[in-house]
């Protein structure tokens, strides 16, 4: 949990700066993109494959 202490008479949006810097600090954002975009080991596989499948037609028909 994220504690952001606020002084008596300061601004509501110098307080949410703070806040916001202190959520970046955490990493939460970019860790829940990562998760987003995970992508199983075999279809990483899988892609490279075919990859190197369509380079090597291309090398083949350059010949």
């Amino acid at each position: 949990m994220i504690i952001v202490q606020v002084k008596e008479g300061e601004n509501i949006e110098k307080a949410l700066k703070k806040f916001k810097r202190k959520f970046e600090k955490t990493g939460i954002i970019r860790e829940l993109r990562s998760r987003q975009a995970f992508e199983k080991p075999s279809i990483t596989n899988r892609k490279k494959m075919v990859k190197a499948i369509y380079v090597q037609q291309l090398r083949q028909a350059e010949q």
